[in-house]
């Protein structure tokens, strides 16, 4: 998956620098106040908690966690425990999962703990990956290698990136695979005391949701999947190769939309006339760079947020329409600096931290190679900036585990959520992670495009997880390989 809208959550105030330190694991958080505004104003308060770096050497090395959490609004009567959010590592340091229980009605979300925290090696977690903080920067070399001189300079960018990751923290790369997380995961649920957790995982997040409810059913109360990934395509498929086509898809459904909405962006009226306005821009900006910066893959970078996110379409759109019609570039320059988080690297490189090492990567060139033009000539929009993102893992330091098999048989209820258009995370992960939960029910948003983004104000999919949290409600489960429950999609934005 490439990178979306960037980190969201921002630090607690830790000091997110040097090494691990020699350490007993604590088995208390510290609790203190919190330095991000709206956790402040949510009354959150944020901790840290210090494990083991090798689960193998207690007594060695450690990780410093860090955690926020927003504690229940009901009487203890009605508490139901904690919900133990797990984040996708590229929606930012996971503090801010906190805050996702306000987002549902409170009759069913005030009854719980809401606890967020930064996965090892993400921010303000110490300590955080960084390898080359510019590496996003502008003037990169064009994706799309049509020459062998474009194919060997990505070759050895790509290269000098794992490098870069080995010689900044060698002891860490050994132990960031989701096993990490999900151990660290197990002493999150001991240090707060509780017997179990329920889960709220989203993207990424949803394959360590998998994989802590396969080693410890017995510890999930209840489980929530948005947007899963499949656990057969972990993670060479999942990650580099089965986006490519549903975001070239949902690039052009954005096209539609624009089209329809001729009279405000004045793209063209077809799906064609904006496709042609799009392919001579990119052209345009190759030959020179919008204020001397934002070209061919700053150009890519920035829109295609687009297939993630619906909701990101209007500011989008008037950013395409400003700069074709009105020679707007300050605004494509602001957008690509937000998205790309430039001069920092770290959400980039926790997340290759994880996926590089869960499961072993080819590490022939061809098969990348191979692989990457097939895809292009479905996707040429998609498919080669997603292979350069992915490309590190071929020459990453660390050794490659084997994914566990992911086995829901044992967990006693779980409420899976996509939208089937999803780009990012294709609905078949979902049908095949209800396959293995067989107490599981799937909700589907017919016809939604958007990525992990629940809740999202949806009344049909609020009201589900509303009574799944209250007391275990689900869908009821039908025959086949097919989704429980169908809710319409939000409504398309506005300009």
């Amino acid at each position: 998956m490439r990178r979306t809208l960037g980190a969201l959550g921002a630090t607690v105030g830790l000091l997110v620098s040097g090494l691990v330190v020699p350490a007993g694991a604590a088995t208390a958080i510290d609790w203190s106040s919190c330095s991000d505004p709206a956790l402040v104003q949510a009354g959150a308060e944020c901790g840290v908690l210090e494990v083991p770096l090798d689960r193998a050497r207690p007594q060695g090395a450690t990780v410093r966690l860090a955690l926020a959490r927003v504690k229940h609004k009901v009487p203890e009567a009605q508490y139901q425990g904690v919900v133990l959010s797990t984040p996708g590592v590229l929606g930012g340091s996971g503090l801010r999962n906190a805050l996702i229980g306000a987002q549902l009605p409170a009759a069913a979300a005030d009854r719980y703990d809401w606890v967020g925290f930064a996965p090892r090696g993400l921010a303000p977690s110490v300590p955080a990956l960084s390898c080359q903080p510019n590496y996003m920067d502008y003037n990169r070399p064009n994706y799309v290698p049509t020459t062998a001189a474009l194919e060997n300079t990505w070759r050895a960018r790509t290269k000098s990136y794992a490098d870069a990751c080995a010689a900044a923290q060698p002891a860490l790369l050994d132990h960031m695979k989701t096993t990490d997380t999900t151990a660290d995961m197990e002493s999150i649920r001991t240090a707060l005391g509780v017997p179990q957790v329920t889960l709220f995982a989203q993207s990424y997040g949803s394959y360590t949701g998998e994989v802590y409810s396969t080693q410890y059913p017995s510890r999930v109360k209840r489980l929530i999947l948005d947007s899963s990934v499949d656990p057969r395509r972990v993670w060479f498929g999942a990650a580099a190769f089965d986006q490519d086509v549903p975001l070239q898809r949902n690039l052009f459904l954005w096209f539609d939309w624009l089209a329809s909405h001729d009279d405000v962006y004045h793209l063209g009226k077809t799906r064609a006339m904006v496709n042609k306005v799009w392919t001579e821009q990119l052209r345009r900006v190759s030959a020179t760079p919008v204020e001397g910066l934002v070209g061919f893959d700053e150009w890519i970078d920035v829109f295609l947020v687009s297939p993630y996110f619906q909701l990101a379409w209007p500011t989008l759109g008037s950013a395409f329409a400003g700069w074709v019609n009105n020679g707007d570039g300050a605004t494509l320059k602001a957008l690509f600096d937000q998205f790309s988080q430039r001069g920092n690297d770290n959400t980039y490189a926790a997340l290759l931290g994880q996926i590089c090492t869960d499961a072993p990567w080819p590490s022939n060139w061809q098969t990348w190679r191979n692989a990457s033009w097939a895809a292009h000539a479905q996707a040429p929009n998609t498919t080669w900036g997603n292979t350069w993102f992915n490309a590190p893992c071929i020459d990453w330091h660390a050794d490659a585990g084997q994914p566990v098999r992911i086995d829901g048989s044992k967990v006693s209820s779980a409420l899976l959520i996509h939208e089937t258009l999803d780009g990012a995370s294709p609905f078949e992960g979902s049908l095949e992670v209800r396959s293995r939960y067989p107490r599981a029910a799937l909700l589907a948003e017919t016809g939604g495009i958007s990525h992990a983004a629940v809740p999202n104000g949806n009344p049909c999919v609020n009201a589900a997880i509303a009574a799944y949290l209250t007391d275990g409600t689900l869908p009821t489960r039908k025959p086949g390989r097919q989704a429980d429950l169908n809710c319409p999609p939000n409504p398309l934005p506005t300009p």
